[in-house]
């Protein structure tokens, strides 16, 4: 039994790869005779590739061929050799950094590049980066979750759009356009609310189920202050919350959503392929990471 130089398992001496995390085991200096991509036995010489994974064999004269979409891990995070992001703690220290080498590197709890096999909110392969022509995108890979990026600027919301705001996930939905009313059979002149007259939009506080406990509606031209003491609608019980955090503000019948010096930010959910910028956050499960540099 050997301990895991990932996760500090004890394990069989004769396996190349941890169970519990993943990570190789066997020392780099002594798989002559394993490949580097399975652990499958190889004849080192003689075979120029591996029979079960089909990943080429390393010569004595070559490095080993790495697998697409390696992440490779850093201590320094040195410029130059491709993007790094790091990964941080509430109070933004950074824990980790890694290198992506690759075209495509995934994240994920069981499955990836990054893993993270302790966080259960993360699904088992959960986002992937892209990096081309010098641009780094973020892509959701379907999780339970999601994947959250951290608005640095005023965010013009979309219909089905989702924000973290605090531990809150708020759901804006439109309602459509409002239109002329048809004219009363009766002609008595009924009662009611004369402003506003329309709502064009709902923001719903979602469950983890998915249903709504809550809802906010947004009419032409109206702002809405959310906050944990401060603002038009209230959760005083979210700790993660600011006093004053968010701003949705009515522009005609669009509605933009804006940071009110809140201390742990604003996060959009990632819906199909979005750039990420220097400095911008992330969240995937309760992993938090930040891109350093491209």
């Amino acid at each position: 039994m050997r301990a895991c130089p990932g996760c500090s398992a004890m394990i069989d001496h004769a396996l190349p790869f941890c169970p519990q995390c993943g990570v190789r085991a066997t020392p780099a200096e002594a798989t002559g005779s394993q490949c580097m991509s399975c652990g499958s036995t190889v004849q080192l010489g003689h075979d120029k590739f591996c029979a079960t994974c089909g990943a080429r064999v390393a010569t004595s004269t070559e490095a080993p061929p790495k697998p697409k979409g390696t992440a490779t891990f850093s201590a320094s995070g040195a410029a130059g050799a491709g993007p790094v992001l790091a990964l941080i703690d509430d109070a933004g220290t950074i824990k980790q950094t890694f290198m992506i080498e690759q075209a495509e590197t995934s994240v994920g709890r069981i499955d990836g590049d990054f893993r993270f096999p302790a966080d259960p909110y993360l699904s088992p392969m959960h986002a992937q980066f892209s990096f081309r022509d010098g641009q780094l995108f973020i892509r959701d890979l379907g999780s339970r979750n999601g994947t959250w990026l951290y608005i640095d600027a005023p965010y013009r919301l979309q219909d089905a759009d989702t924000i973290l705001i605090g531990s809150q996930i708020i759901r804006f939905r439109r309602l459509g356009y409002p239109g002329p009313h048809p004219p009363e059979a009766d002609q008595t002149r009924r009662l009611g609310s004369l402003t506003p007259n329309a709502d064009v939009a709902v923001l719903a506080q979602l469950r983890a189920d998915g249903s709504a406990r809550d809802t906010c509606h947004l009419s032409p031209g109206r702002t809405v202050k959310i906050g944990r003491e401060f603002g038009d609608w209230l959760f005083p019980f979210d700790q993660t919350m600011s006093g004053r955090h968010a701003e949705i503000r009515g522009e005609d019948l669009e509605f933009i959503v804006i940071d009110d010096g809140s201390r742990n930010g604003i996060a959009v959910s990632v819906r199909g392929e979005k750039p990420v910028k220097v400095g911008q956050k992330l969240l995937m499960g309760d992993q938090i990471m930040r891109v350093e540099h491209l």
